[in-house]
C-alpha cells in the first residue's frame, strides 16, 4: 500500500465532503417529493379513488352489522319460531 502525502489526503477529503453535500441534496429533494401526499394523490389517484370506494363498503358494512346487532334486526325475537324449525317432526 502505497502512503499517501497530507496534500493527497486533504484533497481526498475535500472530494468526500463535496460528494456527501451534493449526496444531501439530492436526498432532500427526494424525501420532499416523496413526502408530498397532495403530489402523491394525483399521480395515484385512480388507486386511491379505489382504495376508499373499498373502505367505504367495509365500513358501511361494519356500521349495518353493528345496527342489526343493536336494535335486532336479522335475527328471530323467538326461538324455534323461524323457518322451518320447530314444525311437525
Amino acid at each position: 500500500m502505497e502512503a499517501r502525502t497530507p496534500e493527497e489526503i486533504r484533497l481526498s477529503i475535500e472530494q468526500n465532503r463535496e460528494q456527501l453535500g451534493a449526496s444531501l441534496e439530492k436526498l432532500r429533494g427526494e424525501v420532499v417529493r416523496l413526502t408530498d401526499w397532495r403530489s402523491q394523490l394525483r399521480i395515484h389517484s385512480q388507486q386511491a379513488v379505489i382504495a376508499a370506494g373499498i373502505a367505504g363498503f367495509v365500513v358501511g358494512g361494519g356500521i349495518a352489522a353493528l345496527g342489526a346487532l343493536t336494535f335486532g334486526r336479522g335475527r328471530n325475537k323467538q326461538p324455534g319460531r323461524g323457518r322451518g324449525r320447530g314444525r311437525g317432526r
